[in-house]
């Protein structure tokens, strides 16, 4: 074990700011190497629990941790990869970064070429893939820019699909979210790149509109794919083929922590379009109904309509997107794509109701949406402290009103 990753691992729960101030104990450590490797350590555990068991990797920036692919999400690039080309495909990350999505790729492709532009962290990629055993990976360290010629990048690299991750940070490290902020340009690239490569893979942040992105990247755009995980919208990414010139189609895919497998819907918006949502009529007493919140990535996607028509459930509002059933063999299907709770009680939402409540369940998860009041001033009325088994809801139906649900998970 070499003296840097000993040290690593020695001092992984240190306050970091402390090491660099007294770095002179340590004159034979690169302190500021050794402070990345650990703050990248710590931010790779449960995210990339893989890299993160393995203690000969090193990682020079800790901003390329914060903002790589976690396991599932690369996991899921990895089999959308194979789905689109077959195993055995050649892909080329051309925006390598930590090394994560090509390290996933490398384990269903024949050959890899992982691209970054900066040499530290293409430095670092080449030991790591090392370590980890992937011999497939070609790791380069080229600039991409629409002064650059991708094929001087590929160098004879004939790859089956070209996946670019652009930089989402501006000016002083600032967050950007339109497509054409980010670096490098993916739109002055894509018609390059489509010449030399069928398949275009780009990863987006999950803030992106989505009919914006598909209107800039043009016809050739295939699929958008919607990646949720841990109760949060983790990525936006767009399938581009050169042979596709049709509607493209929106799919939401739920990752869970504990399970490889993913549930997706899809839908082209077309069908959104067309769809009329079964506005419900509530029924005097909702007790032992069950009530549908979407997940994350179903949300981003406005399936709103379509979530409605093709399970058959009814919608509280044109604006207000949760949904009723009382059906248990529907609320089991449902669970896949989102959260489902069991109304205990269902009653107009006013003063003497929600003080009822609140008496009733002192503890208690609380949800606002569409009703002239927020989450927090909704959890004040209720007087309610925070708990894990009761979640209260202040909806708005179109045909009954402003309601209030209690409900348990």
């Amino acid at each position: 074990m070499g003296e840097l990753t000993s040290f690593v691992l020695q001092h992984l729960t240190d306050d970091t700011a402390r090491l660099i101030l007294d770095k002179a104990r340590w004159p034979d450590v690169d302190m500021d190497l050794a402070v990345n490797c650990i703050e990248s350590r710590r931010k790779l555990r449960g995210k990339v629990q893989e890299w993160y068991d393995e203690p000969e990797l090193i990682f020079p920036l800790k901003l390329s941790a914060e903002q790589c692919s976690s396991s599932g999400t690369a996991r899921y690039k990895a089999q959308l990869a194979c789905r689109i080309a077959g195993k055995g495909l050649k892909i080329a990350d051309l925006t390598g970064g930590f090394g994560v999505d090509s390290w996933f790729f490398s384990k269903v492709a024949d050959e890899v070429l992982y691209n970054e532009m900066l040499p530290a962290l293409a430095d670092a990629a080449r030991h790591n893939f090392s370590i980890l055993g992937a011999g497939n990976i070609k790791v380069c360290n080229r600039t991409v820019s629409t002064e650059d010629s991708i094929s001087d990048i590929l160098d004879g690299f004939a790859p089956d699909i070209v996946y670019m991750d652009p930089a989402r940070r501006g000016e002083g490290g600032r967050k950007v979210f339109l497509i054409e902020d980010c670096q490098p340009d993916v739109l002055g690239l894509k018609d390059g790149i489509l010449q030399l490569s069928r398949h275009m893979l780009i990863k987006l942040s999950p803030m992106a509109d989505i009919t914006m992105v598909a209107d800039r990247l043009g016809s050739h755009c295939r699929e958008i794919h919607i990646i949720g995980a841990g109760g949060e919208c983790k990525e936006l990414l767009v399938w581009m083929d050169r042979e596709w010139n049709g509607e493209y189609s929106i799919i939401t895919s739920e990752i869970h922590a504990d399970s490889t497998e993913y549930q997706t819907f899809k839908f082209k918006p077309s069908e959104e379009r067309s769809c009329s949502p079964a506005i419900l009529q509530m029924p005097s007493d909702a007790a032992g109904w069950w009530l549908f919140e979407p997940g994350k990535a179903l949300m981003k996607s406005g399936a709103f309509n379509t979530v409605s028509e093709r399970f058959s459930i009814g919608k509280l509002g044109r604006s207000t997107h949760y949904y009723m059933t009382s059906s248990p063999e529907k609320a089991e299907e449902l669970k896949a794509y989102g959260k489902v709770f069991r109304i205990i009680r269902s009653c107009p939402l006013d003063k003497r109701t929600m003080k009822a409540a609140g008496k009733e369940f002192p503890k208690a998860e609380v949800t606002a949406r569409n009703i002239p009041m927020d989450t927090d001033t909704l959890r004040k009325k209720l007087g309610t402290a925070s708990g894990d088994l009761i979640h209260i809801f202040g909806l708005r139906s179109d045909i009954s009103g402003n309601i209030l649900l209690v409900t348990e998970r």
